[in-house]
């Protein structure tokens, strides 16, 4: 009770403009997540492969501009435009201008209905200058349920999450058409790992007797030292609407 009785007594002897004044704050505003480091990724050495608002660091895979159609930034999402289904056939696929050895990437992805994209890795852009999509090892991004290509391929090796035309990711995995979801890829030497929104699809080993017997019965076959030598980060363009955003690497 005297704590009360002081308080207003400490309350009656301030000035009225005081008693009446009113503290106005601007709301706080929102939290902004989307490509954009936190202190611990930055204090780990993680760094923004792509910035969300330029086309800074990237080029297309066989020009040496980024690609004046096909892509559109808006709203901090990179988005490649539906065009007709084709590899490449709109603006084409883009590369980071620098290649990785040994790292972690990790990108944000949405799909709409029946589309098919990629994020590729050890890519060599002097390797590919003819038609089609550059050629590289593949995270696959596809609507399983809906594009043809699910069907196509060997016991499954060109869905979602697989090795594309290789290794196919399990049949059942963590992945909503209707929201965003998170490709992961680890390279460690020779070691390469597929996750897909924390859950690891599949493992393998490249340099060896038992990769390069992979690779000799897919696409690949004419590709000299397929997946052996290092290169640059893709996303592709596949002709159908498909989003980007908090593409993020940390080298090991």
């Amino acid at each position: 009770m005297k704590k009360i009785i002081i308080a207003l007594a400490m309350l009656a002897v301030l000035p009225a403009s005081a008693k009446d004044k009113k503290v106005v704050t601007e709301p706080a505003p929102a939290p902004t997540t989307d490509n954009v480091l936190t202190e611990q990724e930055q204090r780990e050495g993680w760094k923004l492969l792509w910035d969300g608002k330029t086309t800074n660091g990237w080029r297309g895979a066989k020009i040496q501009t980024f690609p004046e159609k096909g892509w559109r930034i808006e709203n901090g999402v990179l988005k490649v435009e539906k065009a007709n289904g084709a590899e490449s056939g709109n603006g084409g696929d883009i590369v980071t201008e620098k290649n990785y050895h040994n790292f972690i990437l990790k990108v944000d992805f949405k799909i709409t209905e029946g589309a098919n994209s990629g994020i590729k890795y050890f890519v060599d852009p002097d390797m590919n200058l003819g038609e089609g999509s550059a050629i590289g090892c593949e995270f696959q991004i596809l609507d399983d349920l809906r594009h043809p290509d699910a069907k196509l391929g060997v016991k499954g090796n060109r869905k979602l999450g697989s090795l594309y035309d290789l290794i196919p990711a399990p049949e059942q995995k963590p992945f909503d058409i209707t929201t965003w979801n998170t490709a992961m890829v680890i390279v460690k030497d020779n070691h390469v790992e597929h996750w897909l929104n924390g859950v690891k699809m599949l493992e393998y080993e490249r340099n060896n007797q038992e990769w390069n017997a992979l690779v000799a019965y897919s696409k690949y076959k004419n590709w000299p030292n397929f997946g052996n030598r290092d290169g640059r980060i893709l996303l592709q363009d596949h002709g159908d609407e498909v989003w980007f955003k908090n593409v993020k690497i940390k080298e090991l």
